[in-house]
């Protein structure tokens, strides 16, 4: 994709940059066609990239018409979902029509079975569960059962997708008891991947390290699910470890050590990772810096030499996931300037971007108001909104 430039209101509201909605404000009737444009088109670099509730907000704040949006249903699954996911949100900030347009697709649309189990998963049932008659009507001329479970069991509408069974609990076992199961040669895999997830909802445990490459498939080709994650947990304890696996010959436990080791770089690897943050920003590498970026962050102030490449990342990479990682490092390496870098980031795209300007930004009557909207909007997630109440009960002008 061609991305317009990177400090204009087009290229910014196509990165999904806080700065692109601010400057949308100013100029509603010149930033509406980008707008659109971002809900027509899906400049995301990555599904992981978050837009839907950026472009909902910027639809809102500059009172566009939902037309365009309603009638971009009509168009194929991608352009209909992208439709979709805007106006669920606009309707629970309480716009009618975009309630109604939504509905509307239901009864007549094409894609209204994908349609369906998004507003299932979004909005409080009693918007959606009158739709029952029109979906037992409708879903014989489906070409295959639905995939998934609601809202179809709950119409009485056979699925795909057989009923979860969910496996025992082994939260009630003790941390010796689940290190035992995990020991042991005669544990099924399954049980030792309950026992993982079960320590990984504890404390980290450095009992588990010498048991590690006794964690594999029955194959031996790779880790048990959820070992990369318990590994991850016990930070820089697993080091000393992981020198060791790195060596070994099975490439899943060398791998494994060689990501621990990467993850906790020595003085030695400072040099290495400034240079290779410059070989991705000239290759416009725009997924893996956030990595680079992380492991930059642990050497702090000595990580200086990088502070001009992190920043071209944040201003340029349309890969709105992994802003966050550039914006926490330059807080980790040096902090000059970046004030109004959380408060731009008050208005991102990205949930944790913004989640970040509320802990760090400056108190001033702009981003305090700024933060209530946040904190009040039925649009916003949860974790978001708890995080803005929070701030607003005890604000504070230094920078967290």
């Amino acid at each position: 994709m061609s991305y317009a430039l990177h400090d204009s209101v087009e290229g910014l509201l196509q990165r999904g940059r806080g700065w692109g909605a601010v400057r949308a404000l100013r100029d509603p009737q010149g930033s509406a066609v980008f707008v659109y444009d971002g809900i027509r088109r899906d400049w995301r670099w990555d599904r992981s990239d978050e837009r839907s509730l950026y472009l909902a907000r910027m639809v809102r704040d500059l009172e566009l018409s939902l037309t365009p949006i309603v009638d971009q249903l009509a168009g194929d699954e991608e352009a209909c979902l992208r439709a979709c996911g805007v106006l669920e949100l606009l309707a629970l900030a309480g716009s009618g029509d975009a309630r109604e347009g939504l509905r509307a697709h239901v009864h007549g649309g094409e894609h209204w079975v994908r349609v369906l189990e998004s507003l299932s998963a979004r909005w409080p049932p009693e918007w959606w569960e009158d739709l029952g008659d029109v979906a037992r009507a409708r879903i014989g001329t489906e070409a295959e059962l639905p995939l998934s479970a609601e809202p179809w069991t709950r119409f009485g509408i056979e699925v795909q997708s057989s009923p979860f069974v969910p496996r025992p609990s082994l939260n009630g076992l003790s941390t010796t008891e689940l290190l035992a199961l995990l020991a042991g040669a005669r544990t099924e895999g399954n049980t030792k991947v309950d026992a993982l997830r079960a320590l990984n909802a504890r404390e980290p445990v450095e009992e588990l390290i010498p048991l590690v490459p006794l964690l594999d498939m029955s194959n031996g080709r790779r880790p048990l699910a959820l070992l990369g994650r318990a590994v991850a947990r016990l930070g820089a304890l697993a080091v000393p470890a992981a020198r060791g696996w790195a060596q070994e010959d099975r490439p899943w436990l060398a791998l494994l050590g060689a990501d621990v080791l990467a993850e906790h770089p020595g003085p030695e690897a400072l040099p290495g990772l400034v240079d290779g943050l410059a070989e991705q920003w000239t290759a416009r590498a725009w997924c893996g810096p956030d990595r680079t970026a992380r492991r930059l962050a642990l050497f702090g102030p000595d990580a200086a030499r990088a502070v001009p490449c992190l920043r071209r990342f944040w201003l340029h990479t349309p890969h709105s996931y992994e802003r966050t990682a550039y914006l926490e490092a330059l807080a980790a390496i040096d902090r000059d300037g970046l004030e109004h870098v959380y408060a731009e980031s008050l208005w991102a795209c990205e949930e944790t971007t913004r989640l970040l300007g509320i802990t760090s930004a400056p108190m001033n009557p702009e981003t305090v108001d700024r933060i209530a909207v946040l904190r009040d909007d039925p649009m916003e997630t949860a974790e978001v909104r708890a995080a803005a109440r929070t701030r607003l009960a005890s604000p504070s002008g230094r920078l967290s």
